[in-house]
């Protein structure tokens, strides 16, 4: 096999499974973990169920990919809009990083939907990498509330992880009631960030 046939071989599988992941989100986010199964899957693809396994070793390797992904999605773009805002003044990141939060969110909705709803996994145990990557994501948000209370742009006295479980709670509850046709996410931004951090 050629170095070209091996790529071309090594991209068509990504997207094969890219494109099962795709459909599984929808199905998770619709119908939660229970709902979404293995056939449920395989149909919206348009495949056998049984070639599911070419790509997937089981229900809940795919679950897992979609959850992580949903949370990396966002995590990488508040980091990037972190990252753009260097130096600015703190309640500037802080809108940025909202937006960025917000965007992300609606912007891979099935992914980051099922995410939020799909966390339990049945009666299993939540896998670590679930876990490690929401941690992450939470550790980036430790590190600007921090900065931020330091700077005095967020009450010192408040506890940090109150004020992060409050934020990311309120964000990630808009999936519930965000429709584009009746809110901007950059109004949204500054609404969130003058709660939190009003201007002075």
């Amino acid at each position: 096999m050629s170095i070209a046939t091996a790529k071309d071989t090594r991209d068509t599988e990504r997207g094969s499974r890219r494109l099962i992941l795709d459909h599984a989100a929808r199905l998770l986010r619709n119908g939660g973990y229970h709902r979404a199964t293995l056939r449920e899957i395989a149909e919206a693809v348009g495949i056998r169920k049984a070639s599911l396994y070419y790509h997937f070793a089981s229900k809940e390797e795919i679950v897992e990919e979609v959850v992580n992904d949903g949370v990396r999605f966002v995590h990488e773009a508040v980091v990037a809009a972190l990252a753009e805002t260097e130096g600015a003044a703190p309640r500037e990141r802080l809108e940025a990083a909202i937006h960025a939060h917000l965007a992300a969110l609606h912007g891979h909705g099935d992914y980051t939907s099922a995410s939020i709803k799909v966390f339990t996994f049945g009666a299993g145990p939540v896998p670590e990498s679930v876990r490690a990557v929401r941690r992450a994501y939470e550790d980036v948000w430790r590190g600007l509330i921090a900065e931020l209370q330091q700077a005095g742009a967020l009450p010192a006295e408040r506890a940090p992880d109150a004020l992060r479980n409050f934020l990311l709670g309120a964000l990630n509850g808009s999936t519930d009631w965000y429709r584009p046709e009746r809110f901007r996410i950059d109004a949204l931004a500054r609404e969130f960030s003058e709660l939190l951090s009003p201007a002075r």
